[in-house]
């Protein structure tokens, strides 16, 4: 009786899975067949992508560390470095994973000299300095390999990016329009396709983005030309050229590929940050602190705020 209760039971077990491969491979099916290949012949890049890869932390190869600001251990050695305060009670969650890179060629970003003591110092003031931190708007690259998905909308003459992270948008125009009125946070862009590879390029920034959480940075004079190739129809190249004489000796390039969210039911989950670092941003100019302790069963946290002197203060919102 046990044995063939067993082997019923295996029946149903396969029965089960199969009845759930073709429910799957059905839902699929039909989705691919409601999304069409192509629009006015050329490749249909609509749908939900995501990066998967580490640039977000660091766009160059880097070896794991212990966070993203370190101080000095017991030993003067790289490799000995502890998390410092600030980061130091998130333990491995606050940890940054190694990684091979997506800067191209050598691994290296280009800096002039001046340039790369500026991205030094921007890496050990993170917490001060980092855009993301201020729930600003991510900027382009930034915005395509940060850890959330992102949605292209394409039509016959406008390419839309909706993005996760704080509603930040773009629209890529491939018929002729005027340029803005002024620099911004997500440039602007004009595409134009090349056989199956649609071509961006993108003008027209402010000096206030960053590439990474690293400290890698530009300035207004950012230009840069993306290329989106398919791949299959759930992967696309998406490889950048970017240039800008005021930071870098010479054009560099990062590269990666993009997936399709492949969920049936896959859709943007807005992430609107804004009011989610209000006591970040603002809570050292209240008369009274809200947030000043907190207290664990191992640590306990005190924070001192401190306004910046003079024209610093406003510097800092403006950075």
């Amino acid at each position: 009786m046990r044995m063939g209760t067993v082997g019923s039971m295996g029946v149903v077990a396969l029965v089960a899975a199969l009845a759930g491969a073709a429910i799957t491979w059905s839902v699929t099916r039909t989705a691919d067949e409601a999304r069409p290949s192509r629009i006015d012949g050329k490749p249909n890049l609509s749908g939900i992508w995501q990066a998967n890869n580490e640039a977000h932390w660091d766009i160059e190869a880097h070896e794991a560390r212990p966070g993203m600001i370190t101080q000095a251990g017991i030993y003067p050695y790289e490799y000995a470095r502890v998390p410092a305060a600030p980061v130091l009670a998130l333990g491995a969650a606050g940890g940054v994973p190694g990684s091979l890179g997506v800067v191209q060629e050598d691994g290296r970003v280009p800096y002039t000299a001046e340039a790369a003591a500026i991205k030094k110092a921007n890496g050990e003031n993170w917490v001060d300095r980092d855009p993301e931190l201020k729930c600003y708007l991510p900027g382009i690259p930034r915005a395509v390999y940060m850890p959330y998905p992102f949605e292209i909308t394409q039509s016959t003459d406008k390419v839309h990016m909706a993005h996760t992270f704080a509603n930040a948008a773009r629209t890529i125009h491939l018929d002729t329009v005027e340029g803005p009125p002024a620099e911004g946070w997500m440039g602007h862009s004009v595409g134009r396709w090349d056989g199956d590879t649609l071509i961006v390029d993108v003008t027209d920034f402010n000096d206030k983005t960053w590439f990474d959480r690293a400290g890698n940075f530009h300035s207004e004079a950012l230009h840069l030309v993306e290329r989106f190739t398919p791949l299959t129809p759930d992967v696309i190249q998406y490889e950048v050229t970017i240039e800008d004489p005021k930071v870098f000796t010479r054009p560099w390039r990062i590269a990666m590929p993009l997936y399709r969210r492949m969920e049936p039911n896959v859709q943007l989950v807005e992430y609107r940050c804004t009011e989610f670092v209000e006591e970040f941003m603002y809570g050292h100019v209240r008369k009274t602190p809200l947030v000043q302790r907190w207290e664990g069963e191992t640590m306990i946290v005190d924070i001192t705020r401190k306004v910046p002197q003079g024209d610093r203060f406003y510097d800092w919102y403006r950075r």
